[in-house]
């Protein structure tokens, strides 16, 4: 395979997991123009069409599918082991894709982040905050962080937080208008904000233990999210409960913005752990980037 085919199936493979021109073109560092020419022009060399393009959408053909599913995955060792050429370089280099909900990529993944890309100018990370439970490899993902017990068994999980706790709160106003729930079932007659997760697109069920006595409860309310400084920001509207990690709502609650109940039934659990493929030979700028996140007791 010549080095063109090789850039042009690298491409294909960008577009059809993009399934826009536009955004592949971004990702890419290419124009949208350049890029359509190097389909067509892969096209043309295998004589079939490769995707089905309308004016919003872009979607693999039957051949597509079977190029993507048989090729698609030796595409990705090849540049793989090219990105692993980097261990020859004097300086870590290369890309790094994240993918956590918003309050961990803010508090754990961008202080250390912010450090290492200053240090390293040649590795370049990119963080997408998501709350649904993101398949990093379909995704195309280096790694993903997700408390520990979360995590599939087939990952390497490296710890790079302490233990965390879940907790509810709502504003004082709230609660002059509302009694306080004295356990979760209570969380039924209340207002609550939702999250929805994305990927499945199911809301997020509240999840309590007390004394090995663990319960989900499905709440309800007027308000739905996909992200948790919108559920911050109506909780202190006294708007409904909050349902957040307990790091994220202490500093209300401290302040006297927001009132912490239920907080006998948030027991702590695995914190947050960065996830990745087991079979995959990290790169050494990603080998640095666990390092620098692992979390290490006091």
């Amino acid at each position: 395979m010549s080095g063109e085919s090789l850039n042009d199936l690298a491409a294909f493979m960008v577009v059809a997991h993009e399934k826009n021109f536009t955004k592949a073109a971004k990702r890419l560092g290419v124009s949208q123009s350049a890029l359509s020419q190097t389909i067509r022009a892969l096209e043309a060399r295998l004589g079939l069409r490769l995707l089905n393009r309308t004016t919003r959408r872009v979607a693999p053909t039957e051949a597509g599918e079977r190029l993507l599913r048989n090729i698609g995955p030796r595409i990705e060792e090849i540049q793989h082991e090219l990105m692993m050429l980097g261990d020859l370089k004097e300086k870590p280099s290369g890309v790094i894709r994240l993918t956590a909900t918003e309050f961990a990529a803010e508090s754990i993944l961008f202080p250390t982040v912010s450090k290492l890309v200053q240090q390293y100018p040649d590795i370049k990370v990119e963080i997408v905050t998501d709350y649904g439970l993101t398949d990093i490899v379909t995704e195309r993902f280096d790694a993903g962080v997700r408390p520990g017990e979360t995590i599939d068994k087939d990952m390497i999980a490296v710890r790079i937080g302490p233990q965390m706790r879940m907790a509810v709160a709502g504003s004082p106003d709230y609660f002059e208008r509302h009694s306080i729930p004295q356990k979760p079932q209570d969380l039924t007659q209340h207002k609550c904000i939702n999250l929805r997760l994305s990927g499945h697109g199911g809301l997020y069920a509240w999840e309590f233990e007390k004394e090995g006595r663990e319960l989900s409860v499905r709440v309800d309310g007027q308000l739905v999210f996909n992200t948790g400084s919108l559920i911050l920001k109506a909780a202190q509207d006294g708007l409904g409960l909050a349902y957040l990690p307990q790091a994220q709502l202490s500093p209300l609650i401290e302040s006297g913005k927001l009132v912490h109940v239920l907080s006998d039934w948030c027991e702590p659990f695995s914190g947050y752990h960065l996830y990745y493929p087991s079979r995959r030979q990290p790169t050494p700028a990603f080998s640095l980037l666990v390092e620098s996140l692992r979390y290490r007791s006091k």
